[in-house]
């Protein structure tokens, strides 16, 4: 099992062009990266031999998002390119079916797996800024990986949400508070370094939310929520030009509000004319850029990717997540779902990743392994 998702999650891990200590050609990291799926399938073979799923609406839509995808690449501009990437959503989603008998245990196994793959990974990156910080900066500052190519969005993304379960489960006393101390500690410093608005936006958010559906019930949440608030504010007013500063990463108020260039390929998207079908169905997967220039986000990458119906998609398996979050019983289980469940929408307005495999489609996938209930015959 630890075998399968550290494959599955090294399938997902984007190389992003940039500098490392080994001078890596892309097309070798790229082929490492796509060819750990066949590992990640074969490996959830080996562990689940019996062919055994659970069946979960969640996975139901991933599925028939997949097929969509399937169909529309076939008759698209470029059918190759999209059908695979098409055929390689279908292979991530068998596996995570093939995965499913793991979900719902009582001792958060996948969730622990997935902390521990991410945790791999920024000890990667701070190795990497160890040994080369020149090249671990070289992206305007912002942390990076060396050792594999890792961008400092990705990299933010990691941190953050290791920096948010990690309170969360010492707020519920899951893990011991020298472990949180240390994990809150390290990963705070490897998200400020990174300079990454969205993940510092989605921690607060996904946090507020996870320490709202346990403030009734656990008094450590109560006092840590206060002492947060009083942190906060003091900090504000102390630090508050250096906190400008990181904020503005040296933009004008003017690039800042369209967010860094985003909100004009987003224009251009809407403003375009496209075929009913296209517009319904999408014009299949995509390198998520349009006219060259990068989508990033995840709603107008769904849009023109899977069209209308993708996002329909999109927009269910969210609405269920939420409404299982909702209906879960208090405690640390319903708590790091909601905040992996906020993160990632927080995120999907200037990171694509829901509608492809990804790594905030595997934060969901935890998310929803965390809501249902244990598997028949376990304790």
């Amino acid at each position: 099992m630890l075998l399968a998702w550290a494959a599955l999650f090294f399938n997902v891990l984007t190389p992003s062009g940039g500098s490392t200590l080994l001078p890596l050609p892309s097309s070798v990291t790229q082929a490492t990266a796509q060819g750990s799926l066949l590992v990640a399938l074969i490996l959830a073979l080996l562990a689940n031999p019996r062919r055994v799923i659970r069946p979960t609406l969640f996975l139901a839509l991933l599925s028939s998002m997949a097929i969509a995808g399937l169909g529309v690449s076939l008759h698209s501009q470029f059918p190759v390119g999209s059908s695979y990437r098409a055929v390689r959503l279908a292979g991530f989603v068998i596996c995570l079916w093939l995965l499913t008998p793991w979900w719902g245990r009582h001792d958060l196994v996948l969730l622990r797996i997935h902390r521990l793959c991410q945790w791999a990974i920024l000890a990667s990156v701070v190795l990497g800024a160890a040994v080369a910080p020149g090249k671990a900066f070289a992206a305007e500052g912002r942390l990076g990986g060396t050792l594999w190519p890792v961008p400092p969005t990705q990299v933010a993304h990691y941190s953050a949400v290791l920096l948010g379960t990690s309170a969360i489960l010492w707020m519920c006393r899951v893990i011991t508070g020298r472990h949180a101390v240390l994990s809150v500690v390290v990963t705070a410093v490897i998200l400020l370094a990174t300079h990454t608005r969205t993940a510092l936006l989605g921690l607060v958010v996904g946090m507020a939310l996870a320490s709202a559906s346990l403030f009734l019930g656990h008094a450590r949440v109560r006092r840590a929520t206060v002492m947060a608030l009083a942190v906060g504010l003091a900090g504000a007013t102390l630090f508050a030009r250096q906190i400008g500063d990181w904020l503005s990463r040296g933009q004008s108020a003017q690039d800042a509000a369209q967010l860094t260039g985003r909100t004009k390929v987003w224009s251009a998207v809407s403003e375009s004319s496209r075929p009913f079908f296209t517009e319904l169905f999408g014009h299949g997967l995509s390198n998520k850029s349009f006219d060259g220039l990068p989508v990033d986000s995840g709603w107008v990458a769904t849009y023109l990717d899977l069209g209308w119906v993708g996002v329909a998609i999109q927009v269910s398996f969210l609405l269920i997540l939420f409404v299982m979050a909702l209906t879960h019983v208090r405690g640390p289980r319903r708590a790091v779902a909601l905040f992996l469940i906020v993160y990632c929408v927080v995120a999907s307005v200037t990171e694509t990743g829901l509608g492809d495999a990804s790594p905030y489609l595997l934060d969901l996938v935890v998310a929803a392994s965390l809501l249902v209930a244990a598997p028949r015959g376990t304790r």
